[in-house]
């Protein structure tokens, strides 16, 4: 058994914010200059290891194995490596971190040219129309260090729940992920979001949309003033270094906005700093019970709401906690803490309620906890307890414990 955080090797992402500078990047912790004059420089929080030729305008550097940043007192040089790169402006080049422009042994490069935009969508297998339509994305990003073990057993689970559970065609499920032999269906930042504009395109009342999403999740600062805590939630696709992440209000515009009357659309999203990465207009409360206010503070009215349906989101964890990976449950491989659970509970418990189906969740991973500190096996494999709260938000308020769970 195995149970790593989606925030360590296998955590889906951490650039978390503290009190402190740009939610307080971890540093670099620096070995003393080999005589050739290059640097070997080990992560404090990865510990991947590179020996480092440093450029002499800058002294902060980020790991691309775990994403941290920080400052070094390095000696400056004239070339940089693959895995620690320098930062040479903090704002939007600092998570945009741009090409490597570098390759491993083998020749594959490094960067996310290994998987190049598709210019359309023509290639993509046409559908008919149906009342239900799902996009299934799981990102593993193979060919790195932080990439993860579980997304493609997450997605598997989830489409097949989809299909026996909620009677989805699978004709009208479109499933990315970098195993898939269409290159259009690769998790590339392009190809999720053509796939997110195909999902809610034409809706019509009556329809039940599906977006799912395991990979690695990000923040970083909100520009726009239209966050409550200062900061944009934000997706990974596999070509992230190169393209950019996806934020938050992206999603919002691309998915949420064009949700007509009658139609509704749910986002079950198993990464790191998930919980308002659909910048919902209400956040529900589990421990008082309550649904709170997710409006934006800014002075200028910014749209976060749908054109009449109705959006709920499920996030494995608060913005501010990481999501695990996990192998405790038993089974063959890894799976995202969230979708195991979430999946367990549907099958477990037909016509389950939304304020159920989130107690549940909660329940589980206390269990889960608890038997981790009465097990010296299972202190022995985790590292910690697994840390992370199941959320849920909706564009619109509506009453958990008789509102019944649906697809």
């Amino acid at each position: 058994m195995e149970a790593t955080s989606k925030c360590t090797r296998y955590r889906k992402g951490d650039l978390s914010l503290t009190n402190t500078s740009m939610h307080g990047f971890y540093a670099l912790k620096t070995i003393p200059n080999n005589p050739n004059g290059e640097a070997k420089v080990t992560c404090r929080v990865c510990k991947a290891e590179c020996h480092c030729l440093m450029p002499s305008r800058t002294n902060s550097h980020s790991c691309s194995a775990c994403l941290n940043v920080s400052n070094s007192t390095l000696r400056p040089h004239k070339k940089e490596c693959g895995i620690c790169r320098p930062v040479k402006k903090i704002g939007t080049k600092l998570f945009k971190l741009g090409d490597l422009g570098s390759s491993n042994k083998n020749g594959n490069l490094l960067s996310g040219s290994l998987y190049p935009s598709m210019p359309s969508s023509s290639a993509l297998p046409s559908t008919s129309r149906y009342n239900k339509r799902a996009v299934l994305c799981g990102v593993s990003y193979r060919r790195r260090k932080f990439r993860l073990k579980g997304t493609i057993n997450d997605v598997s689970n989830m489409k097949d729940l989809m299909m026996k559970k909620f009677k989805f065609p699978e004709e009208c499920i479109r499933v990315l992920t970098e195993q898939e032999q269409n290159a259009n269906m690769i998790p590339t930042k392009h190809n999720i979001l053509e796939s997110l504009r195909w999902l809610v395109k034409d809706c019509q009342p009556g329809d039940s949309l599906v977006f799912y999403f395991s990979g690695h999740g990000l923040q970083q600062p909100d520009f726009e003033e239209d966050e409550i805590d200062g900061f944009d939630e934000t997706l990974c696709p596999v070509d992230f270094l190169r393209e950019g992440m996806i934020i938050d209000n992206e999603i919002n515009s691309t998915i949420v906005w064009p949700l007509k009357k009658g139609v509704t659309l749910h986002a079950i999203v198993d990464a790191c700093h998930s919980g308002t990465i659909l910048d919902l207009l209400f956040v529900y409360k589990h421990e008082s019970g309550i649904w709170e206010d997710n409006k934006p503070p800014s002075k200028e009215p910014i749209r976060k709401h749908t054109n009449g349906g109705l959006a709920i989101c499920l996030s494995a964890c608060e913005d501010s906690q990481t999501a695990a990976d996990s192998a405790v449950f038993g089974g063959k491989g890894m799976n995202g803490v969230l979708t195991y659970l979430f999946t367990k509970t549907i099958r477990e418990y037909p016509g389950i309620t939304y304020g159920r189906l989130l107690e549940n969740m909660h329940d589980e991973i206390k269990k889960i906890n608890r038997s981790r500190c009465n097990s010296r096996i299972l202190q022995h494999i985790f590292n910690r307890k697994i840390a992370q709260d199941p959320l849920l938000s909706s564009s619109e308020k509506f009453d958990v414990s008789t509102t019944m769970f649906r697809l």
